[in-house]
């Protein structure tokens, strides 16, 4: 293989605070290396300086590609650059995609721009792309605007358009991590099909080694902008020079949980719970009344005292249906009850049920208010439940739990009168368990608490809340789509698929011998994506 590029001493610095020192790689053609660091590791600015997109950056440096120094190119050099030369996947589709155009026309526009088709050639082009992407009747979906496809979708969507300029580089930002696991699989062989078919490159920016494992040939590892390790991605996995490489390799979730007794109390219980919403009609029918769509249908379940039940299946499994059913904010059919007491649709009535759950959501950057201080968030929960409580009093109970989870004044200096956005997201999620746990429920309800977050906090996270757990006795509702906080977290499982509760069991026998063929779907794409056999 020939060298396409070579960074050497990258720097990078925003209003003279220097974030990338020094940084220097090589990447062949046709290669697959990953970058892999947490957040703010400068892994990201990095790839986007290769496109000249780091805007307010001061850049210095070479990036020497296909015999060109990017960093001495002028905008207009650039703009041939980009698509053509070097295309990039950015992590989040939704907000990448224009929302006012199809997904067609979004494609059609690369390839008027970069191949001087027609506009016929360029729609035919389009399709053509987004079948070799894997899209389902991709002359039909070509018409299709981003909300209307799934997350998966949208994915193939995004890597058709950076395809459409035939680039030798590929950047790609994160490509899986907002993606169930089984469809992870499908975006990773799909790029490995497509570097194949096409002989590009592709570097690829992740925390996730369960990726770089699967995909990459190797692996450079960024931590606080600086490049600690690289290699071969077997050999640094396998054998980690540096300590921090060494600290990512040992972050997998790790299973240190209480067993209940086998009959402890129930304290949520579910029999034949179904959810349906409203879905508006097509044409004149739509006046005469809405029709249904059943989001979860006949779910039963248990949970005891001290016991986590996780609840896993990809997106539009009816998962988040059922927690907030089981929360009681949207209004479902069948039996729910939570401590022998149900919702009953009114604020007062169902004031000591929200005393007994609570909910940690999924992002915690946007279940925080940004206009509340620390104190404020976290204590807002006494001015409803313990409204006795003096200002000093509600101090020391903020304060209380804010040390419960690893928060205080010493580390935080100001703590109780910062923002949330003065945080990282693993602080911000501790802050939001403080939130939950000031009230003293017994039952938390857990909506991918540890999605959003990078493998090493991840792994912090699920520490604290099984240390929790243990200590208060809590409930948990875990509702997931990864394997590895199932096994590190739940007693039992409730698998989901289209609404329908496949199959239910202790974790223990879902794991070593499902019995349903989407659970092993499920299992083996997550053992696959770890580099472990599969059960």
């Amino acid at each position: 293989m020939s060298e396409l590029l070579k960074v050497h001493k990258l720097h990078m610095s925003f209003q003279g605070r220097e974030v990338v020192h020094g940084v220097s790689f090589e990447l062949q053609a046709g290669e697959k290396l990953a970058l892999v660091g947490e957040s703010g590791s400068g892994k990201t600015v990095t790839a986007l300086s290769l496109l000249g997109l780091a805007r307010g950056a001061w850049v210095r440096g070479e990036a020497v590609f296909d015999g060109r120094d990017l960093f001495k190119l002028n905008e207009a050099q650039w703009q041939s650059v980009r698509g053509s030369d070097i295309a990039m996947i950015f992590q989040e589709p939704m907000t990448a995609l224009n929302p006012l155009f199809s997904i067609g026309e979004q494609i059609v526009e690369v390839l008027l721009l970069k191949k001087a088709l027609s506009r016929a050639q360029a729609w035919q082009r389009a399709i053509d792309l987004l079948n070799d992407t894997g899209l389902p009747e991709p002359e039909r979906r070509v018409n299709s605007y981003p909300h209307q496809l799934s997350g998966g979708q949208r994915q193939r969507a995004m890597i058709a358009m950076a395809l459409a300029g035939e680039p030798k580089l590929l950047l790609a930002d994160e490509p899986t991590t907002a993606l169930d696991v089984s469809l992870r699989g499908q975006i990773l062989d799909l790029l490995d099909s497509l570097q194949q078919k096409h002989g590009m490159a592709i570097l690829l920016i992740t925390h996730d080694l369960n990726i770089v494992r699967r995909f990459a040939d190797r692996v450079l590892v960024m931590e606080n902008g600086y490049l600690v390790e690289q290699g071969k991605v077997g050999t640094v996995l396998s054998h980690p020079a540096h300590a921090y490489t060494r600290r990512l390799v040992d972050s997998q979730p790790e299973r240190n949980v209480f067993e209940p007794l086998a009959d402890a109390p129930v304290c949520v219980q579910a029999e034949a719970l179904r959810v349906i919403y409203p879905v508006p009609r097509p044409g004149w029918r739509g006046w005469f009344g809405h029709a249904e769509f059943v989001a979860l249908q006949g779910a039963d379940f248990k949970l005891r005292l001290g016991q986590t039940l996780g609840i896993i299946g990809e997106s539009g499994s009816g998962k988040s249906s059922l927690a907030l059913a089981a929360l009681g904010l949207i209004p479902f059919l069948g039996q729910l009850q939570i401590e022998d007491k149900h919702w009953q649709a009114k604020a007062r009535l169902d004031l000591p049920l929200r005393h007994a759950i609570q909910v940690v959501f999924q992002d915690p950057f946007s279940s925080l208010s940004p206009r509340m201080t620390v104190e404020e968030v976290v204590g807002e929960g006494l001015l409803v439940h313990e409204t006795g409580l003096n200002t000093a009093q509600r101090q020391t109970r903020v304060l209380a739990a804010l040390n419960e989870v690893g928060m205080d004044e010493t580390q935080f200096p100001g703590l109780l009168v910062r923002y949330p956005h003065e945080f990282s997201g693993g602080q911000r999620q501790r802050l939001a368990i403080a939130r939950a746990l000031i009230v003293e429920p017994r039952i938390l309800v857990l909506d991918e608490p540890t999605s959003a977050l990078d493998v090493s906090i991840q792994k912090q996270v699920l520490d604290l809340l099984q240390r929790l757990q243990r200590e208060r006795g809590l409930s948990y509702l875990l509702i997931t789509h990864d394997i590895d906080v199932i096994q590190a977290m739940a007693h039992h499982v409730l698998v989901l698929k289209d609404g329908v509760v496949v199959e239910s069991g202790s974790i223990e026998r879902i794991t070593r011998a499902p019995a349903s063929a989407y659970t092993r779907t499920l299992l083996e794409a997550s053992f696959t994506g770890s580099g472990q056999a599969s059960h």
